[in-house]
């Protein structure tokens, strides 16, 4: 235990390299290649390609078989389904540009200088009340 305590970077190290070395051992999943492989190679030379145009030849002939007809609309299970949604409220709408400036309508107090003053009366007053509590 002596030991281990004196010599606290190699045992760091050490657990380090081990902890790595399972991690990289156990992240090699990947499967081995076949050894011996077939594939046929048609008008595109891709077998890949040949397998998706395949499915999807497969499934537009699926599709084609489906008739579609409206007697589900008369169906008394689809007749007693209810509707249950919220009508949408409409609403004001708000500034063309929402995170254009606010344009000052007071004269005197526009920009920086008029919200320091407004800054300054907002602060003064309670101030004031302070002082005369004070006094009394």
């Amino acid at each position: 235990m002596q030991w281990i305590m004196q010599h606290k970077l190699v045992v760091v190290i050490l657990v380090v390299v081990l902890v790595g070395g399972i991690w990289y051992g156990l992240s090699q999943n990947t499967p081995p290649a076949p050894l011996v492989s077939t594939s046929a190679t048609a008008s595109t030379g891709s077998p890949t390609q040949d397998s998706a145009n395949e499915e999807l030849v497969a499934t537009l002939l699926t599709l084609r078989a489906v008739t579609l007809s409206g007697t589900i609309f008369q169906d008394p299970a689809f007749t007693t389904l209810r509707d249950f949604g919220t009508a949408i409220v409409a609403e004001p709408i708000g500034r063309q540009n929402p995170f254009a400036p606010y344009i000052s309508t007071q004269g005197a107090s526009s920009g920086a200088a008029g919200d320091a003053q407004l800054f300054n009366q907002q602060n003064q007053a309670p101030q004031n009340a302070q002082n005369t509590q004070r006094r009394n």
